[in-house]
This record gives structure tokens, sequence and C-alpha cells, in this order.
């Protein structure tokens, strides 16, 4: 058993380098991509056609000296960034691996409680910099980031009846003939919205809006402290993008098909900050409350008679 046990260990931490090279490179591709959109390179001095970039920035932020503010509170601003990053880490642990990983009954719930915990490493990093640009950035995403946490609990929840189960391993039994993108589109939709916006992302940046909040909730943090930030954030895209794959997309299979899937996510996430203006934030609580909850309710409501009529 601990044989098992020190296997499942090496496996854990095979999958967080894996991620993290991931998300090095998810980077490159977005600087890229945004590049063509807005017609320019992009990065293109570092490696051959800067495929380096991503570490000499990693390695520039990390080297960099550390800032001190005077007025923080000092231990929870220091370590708000570092428990963020570990919670976005923690949630890949549901990832259904065929062999040598972790695999539980209870993959979605565990995804939901740590989602759920990823809003107090924000709260606590705008409001112990102690700055009111900070505090005013932490509560926009915090107000934003529970209100679409109850629009994708209860999507999920429809996905959930059609399965019967918190296992993530279902989905991929349950979509062997048909993907579930096919029989609940507009659910399909409002889930990729609802992924966008729980991870911040343009259109719905309110976080980091930039324009009229400096920088928002990430504002007094530099180097070492601002890169655990960002790849937590991308650790979090890279995760929707493995959602939405597994539940509306055919599941997961060991196969060349399934990354080319999860990279096309990503790359739709990235498009589309490419693509959209940002939201007015009254509108985006509008959307939130009276366009997803009611539109989620109905579906479940819908969901579970068909799986009655069906049983």
């Amino acid at each position: 058993m601990m044989n098992d046990m020190y296997m499942i260990f090496i496996g854990v931490i095979i999958l967080f380098l894996g991620v993290l090279i991931g998300v090095a490179f998810l980077t490159l591709l977005e600087r890229k991509l945004l590049g063509y959109i807005q017609d320019r390179k992009g990065p293109n001095k570092v490696g051959i056609m800067g495929v380096m970039q991503p570490f000499s920035d990693g390695i520039k932020l990390f080297t960099k000296e550390q800032t001190y503010i005077f007025n923080s509170n000092y231990m929870s601003y220091y370590f708000s960034p570092i428990v963020g990053f570990i919670l976005s880490l923690m949630i890949w642990i549901v990832m259904p691996y065929y062999f040598n990983l972790v695999s539980f009954n209870l993959g979605i719930l565990f995804f939901l409680c740590v989602m759920s915990l990823g809003v107090y490493t924000v709260m606590v990093a705008g409001w112990s910099s102690n700055s009111n640009y900070s505090l005013l950035g932490g509560l926009r995403a915090v107000a934003q980031t529970i209100s679409y946490e109850v629009s994708l609990a209860l999507i999920l929840m429809s996905s959930l009846i059609l399965v019967m189960g918190f296992n993530m391993m279902m989905f991929i039994m349950y979509q062997k003939l048909v993907w579930f993108i096919f029989m609940m589109y507009p659910l399909g939709l409002c889930l990729v919205s609802s992924m966008m916006a729980e991870t911040n992302r343009t259109p719905f940046d309110f976080a980091e809006g930039e324009s009229e909040l400096v920088s928002g909730f990430n504002i007094e943090y530099s180097s070492g402290g601002f890169a655990l930030i960002f790849l937590a954030e991308y650790s979090s895209i890279l995760f929707m993008s493995l959602m939405l794959v597994l539940i509306l997309l055919g599941g997961y299979k060991l196969s060349l098909f399934f990354y080319l899937k999860l990279s096309l996510m990503s790359f739709l996430f990235i498009w589309i900050r490419g693509t959209l203006p940002r939201y007015r934030y009254d509108k985006l609580m509008y959307l939130a409350w009276k366009g997803y909850l009611p539109i989620s309710l109905n579906f479940l409501l819908f969901f579970m008679g068909l799986k009655v009529l069906l049983m």
C-alpha cells in the first residue's frame, strides 16, 4: 500500500510539473495570438520564434526584488498568492487519469469546494495590501466570482443529473455514443461564459479593469507574488478548458484528439479576449442573476423530468 502511495505522490508531482509547463506555453500562445489579432508579431526574440520567452519572464519575475509595503497586513499579504497558487494546482488532482493518480467518487464536489476557496485568496490579497485601489478590485472580483459560482454549480448539476454521480470517469462512459454538447447546447454556452467570468477573463475581467482600476486586487504585488497570481489564473483557465472537454466534448481519452480539444478550448479563451470589449459591471451582475440563474434552474428541472421519464 505504501508503494502505491509513493507512486500516486510521484504521479501528482509529475502532473503539477506538466501543468506548470502547460501554463508557461499557454501564456506564450496568448501573447502570440493577441499579437497576430492586433497585427503585430508578439514575442519573437528569445529562442526560436520566442519559444523561451515564458522561461525568461519567469526567471525575471522570481529574481526581482520583492517590495514590502509598510502599511500592509504583512502575513496575509505575503501568503495569499501562495495559497491561491496551491489551490489552483490542487484542482488538477480530480483529472480522471486511468492510472497512477488519485481517482475518487466526489470529483465535481472537490472542484466546486476548491473554486469557492479561491475567492478568499483574492479577497485577502485585495484587503491586506491596504490600498483603496486593491480593495476596490478585490471587492469587485469577489462579487463577480461568487455570483457566477451559483450559475456554474447549477449548470454542472444538470450534467450531474444526466450521469447521476460525481465521479469524472462517469462522463467518459456516458459520452461514448453522443457528446453532451448536443443534448445541452444552450447550457454549454452558458457554461463557457460562466467559466470565463469565474476565471476573470475578458469580457468579464473587472478584477483587473485597467482603464478604471489601475490593476485591480493585485496592484501592490510585484516580482514573485505577481508571478504566483498570474500562474494561478492561467492554471485555472487551463483547468476550465479541461472541464469543458470532460463535461461537454466527450470526456477524457488517452489520445491526441483529447489534447487537441483541450488546446482548442484554451484557444477559445484567448480568441474571445482578442475580440470582445469589456462588459459593463451592472450588466455583468444582471446577466448572472437575471439571465443565467433562471436559465440554469429551468434546464435543471427539465433534465430532472427527463431522467424520471427515462427511468
